[in-house]
């Protein structure tokens, strides 16, 4: 399906692998120009762009933090002064750091919180100036069934996830006079380098509840991104679309 998207200008966060590298191939395929948003591994988000390159695209790589609120006004500038206009927000950018409540670190707390939920809130708040200004705009956030159902060991990743997704929410309804689309993807267990490191007893326990009977490729969820980026998805806002093969039911 062409889903019309040539020309446009995407930022990924925390684009440079597993769902975020799926996500910038896809709209890099789709006809977008990408910038990708990492924290770490600068070169594997170097290597992404390049392969947006030799489809015939644009792409950039920028080493930022997604947590530093001055540095995510100026990354956005940045990108719509160098590709010419910015069109589409794609908040992925998140990390674990697992533990029982009772033995959590403030440390694992905080960290959680500032990428995964404030990191958000500092591209949103930077694209929304452009977004309300130019009259359109697609801002996805890459969430989780878990924060929908919360997850033992995970209480800061669910509440930052949970957060995310009262965050669009919030968005769609202040920004959807001004012809600006926001929505939530919620994938559950994924095939991705954060997902190598899970013990294999918890990745089959995800495998048996999912209804599909299988763990879901970064693909699958990126195709589902695309498509919410598109004008095909005008009249969808303030959405949470699980992409979880029944994992959540």
């Amino acid at each position: 399906m062409d889903l019309e998207l040539k020309g446009k200008v995407a930022l990924v966060t925390g684009g440079g692998r597993g769902i975020g590298k799926a996500i910038s191939l896809e709209l890099g395929r789709q006809g977008c120009s990408v910038a990708i948003v990492v924290r770490s591994g600068v070169e594997a988000a170097e290597a992404v762009a390049h392969a947006i390159e030799e489809m015939g695209g644009r792409a950039m790589a920028i080493p930022t933090d997604v947590a530093d609120f001055a540095q995510a006004g100026s990354v956005v500038a940045s990108v719509r002064e160098q590709l010419g206009r910015f069109d589409i927000l794609v908040c992925n950018a998140g990390i674990t750091r697992d533990g029982v409540s009772w033995k959590m670190t403030e440390e694992a707390w905080d960290t959680v919180i500032d990428v995964n939920l404030k990191g958000y809130f500092n591209y949103c708040r930077a694209a929304a100036q452009i977004f309300k200004e130019q009259g359109s705009g697609k801002i996805v956030a890459v969430s989780s069934i878990n924060g929908l159902r919360g997850k033992f060991g995970q209480c800061n990743y669910s509440a930052a996830k949970a957060g995310g997704i009262a965050l669009a929410k919030s968005l769609a309804k202040e920004l959807g006079r001004f012809g600006v689309n926001v929505n939530v993807v919620a994938p559950g267990m994924v095939e991705t380098e954060m997902a190598a490191n899970i013990p294999a007893s918890f990745l089959e326990t995800a495998r048996a509840e999912t209804a599909l009977g299988r763990i879901a490729a970064p693909e699958e969820v990126a195709s589902v991104v695309a498509f919410l980026c598109s004008e095909r998805a005008r009249h969808i806002t303030g959405e949470v679309i699980k992409v979880d093969g029944g994992q959540y039911i």
